[in-house]
Formats: structure tokens, C-alpha cells, sequence
């Protein structure tokens, strides 16, 4: 997943190898054992780095996700090897919840709170 430029400072300055050893650690494979919610697997997600992904074919992009999801934290006990489908998944609850505190400060911002914001 790409990093925000917002959120570049809490990544430490090692990221990209902390992200190699990981990747490495679960043989380039992904290692989400069903923490994502998706389904479609049972067990160890079968989709591997550049190959077809299982299901829809695209290519598969292995990317490293904090299962706490804080970039801060990088002890590999709190990082896995996902594919992307895998990782968007994870990550979705913090995805709507980040959306919608970016959408509730522009409003504020911009002084339009609504009935619902108060």
C-alpha cells in the first residue's frame, strides 16, 4: 500500500528493509490467515507476489500491513505479508474511520458542520 505523504514521518527510515525481511519471512507468499475478513480462502491466503491472484487473475502486489495499524509499531509480530486484496480488506474499518475524520475536519474547516456532526 502506498504511504501518504502525511503519514511518511511515522514510518521509521528503515521501512523499505523492515518491508523486505517480511515479505521474505513468509516466502513472498501472503500470510493472512483469514485476519481480513474477505472469505475467500480458507487457511493461509494462497496468492504469492507478481503471480495471478487467486480468483480474479490480476497480478498480485505483496505489500507488509500493521495488524494494529500503527506505523510506529514495526515488531514483526505486529506485521504480516499481504496481498493487496488481503490488506485493503484488513484495513477497512480504518479506512472509513480516517475517511471520515479527514471529511468531518475539512467541514469544520470550512465551518459547514451539519446536524449529525454535533
Amino acid at each position: 500500500m502506498p504511504i501518504r505523504p502525511e503519514n511518511r514521518h511515522r514510518y521509521p527510515a528503515d521501512w523499505p528493509d523492515i518491508s523486505l525481511a517480511i515479505k521474505q519471512r513468509g516466502g513472498w507468499q501472503c500470510e493472512c490467515l483469514g485476519e481480513c475478513g474477505r472469505g475467500t480462502h480458507p487457511g493461509r491466503c494462497p496468492n504469492h507476489h507478481g503471480e495471478p491472484a487467486y480468483g480474479t487473475g490480476s497480478t498480485v502486489v505483496l505489500t507488509t500491513a500493521h495488524l494494529d495499524h500503527t506505523p510506529e509499531n514495526c515488531d514483526p509480530a505486529n506485521l504480516r505479508s499481504m496481498c493487496q486484496g488481503c490488506h485493503l480488506h484488513h484495513d477497512r474499518d480504518h479506512h472509513r474511520e480516517t475517511a471520515a475524520a479527514t471529511r468531518r475536519a475539512a467541514r469544520e474547516k470550512a465551518g459547514q458542520l451539519s446536524f449529525f456532526d454535533t
